[in-house]
């Protein structure tokens, strides 16, 4: 959640400094600068998620792996 807090604070402050136009009335918002915002923070969100995803799976290690070691043996207790 941590993560998905801080992106929401992170866009909507830029929002707020480069879309929103302070002395405009009939227009007061930028769709065109809203758009590109979005979709630089949810680039930026989806590869950090990637790389998270990556190295917890990584720690995990593939299970093939433990029965590879003990083969011949049997594993240690619990």
């Amino acid at each position: 959640m941590g993560l998905g807090v801080s992106v929401f604070t992170l866009t909507l402050g830029l929002i707020l400094k480069f879309a929103i136009q302070a002395d405009a009335m009939r227009h007061p918002v930028d769709i065109h600068i809203v758009g590109v915002i979005l979709i630089i923070v949810g680039g930026v969100t989806f590869a950090l998620q990637l790389l998270m995803t990556a190295g917890a799976q990584s720690r995990r290690g593939d299970p093939s792996d433990r029965d590879r070691l003990y083969k011949n043996d049997r594993p240690p207790p619990p």
